[in-house]
C-alpha cells in the first residue's frame, strides 16, 4: 500500500515508499511448497487416508502462515519524504513512528553475510528524544537508503541556510503588539506601560 498524500505535509514529497526485503516471505513460501510436495507424494504413493489428512492440514497451515505473513509485508512500510522518516506497521492494530530528519543524529546499516548477498538488512537510526535507538529489520538495500536519508538530511540544511532571517521589528511595531496583548488581556495595564516605557527609551 503507498503512503497516502492525504498524510504528507505542504511541500512534503515522498522519496522512498518500502516494504521489507522478499526473504521476509521465505520461510512461509518453502513450508508451503515442501507441505504441497509431500501432499502430492503421499496422494500417490500409500493409501494411508489419516497420513493424507495430517498433511493436507499441514499444507492449510501453511496456506495460512504465508497469508498472514503476506498481509503482514503489505502492511509494514518505511517512508521517507523531504521532511520525514515514517515507519508504520500493524494489520489489526496498527502502529506508527515518525522522525523528522532535523532529529536525526546517526544513521547505520547492518548486514551479515547472506544478506550482503541477497541485498537486505537493517537500518538503525539515532535520534534525538527518549527512544534515541531505531532499529528498522529486514530492509531492501540498506546502504541505499541510508544514503539517501543523508541527502535529504544535507537538503533540509541547505532550504534551511536558503531562508531569509526574520525581519526584526521596530519599535512602534511591538508597541503595538504589545497593546494587542494588553486588548487580549494577557498584559494588564501596567506591564504594558512599563514595556512601552523601556521600548521608548531605546528609540
Amino acid at each position: 500500500m503507498a503512503f497516502p498524500p492525504k498524510l504528507l505535509n505542504e511541500g512534503e514529497h515522498v522519496i522512498l515508499d518500502l516494504h521489507p526485503h522478499w526473504w521476509f516471505l521465505v520461510a512461509p513460501v518453502t513450508a508451503v511448497v515442501v507441505a504441497l510436495l509431500a501432499t502430492i507424494v503421499a496422494d500417490v504413493a500409500t493409501s494411508l487416508t489419516w497420513l493424507k489428512l495430517i498433511l493436507v492440514a499441514v499444507l492449510l497451515l501453511a496456506v495460512l502462515w504465508l497469508l498472514l505473513r503476506y498481509v503482514r509485508w503489505v502492511t509494514t512500510s518505511l517512508v521517507l519524504t523531504n521532511h520525514r522518516l515514517v515507519h508504520r506497521s500493524g494489520i489489526v492494530a496498527k502502529r506508527g513512528r515518525e522522525i523528522p530528519l532535523d532529529h536525526i543524529n546517526d544513521i547505520s546499516y547492518r548486514q551479515r553475510f547472506f544478506e550482503r548477498l541477497i541485498g537486505a538488512g537493517d537500518v538503525v537510526i539515532e535520534s534525538a528524544g527518549a527512544h534515541s535507538e531505531e532499529v528498522f529489520e529486514d530492509l531492501p538495500k540498506p546502504s541505499r537508503i541510508q544514503n539517501e536519508i543523508y541527502r535529504q538530511i544535507e537538503a533540509g540544511k541547505a532550504r534551511a541556510s536558503d531562508r531569509p532571517a526574520p525581519r526584526e521589528l521596530s519599535i512602534p511595531e511591538q508597541i503595538e503588539k504589545l497593546d494587542e496583548l494588553r486588548q487580549h488581556g494577557v498584559l494588564t495595564q501596567a506591564e504594558f506601560d512599563a514595556k512601552k516605557a523601556q521600548l521608548l527609551d531605546r528609540m
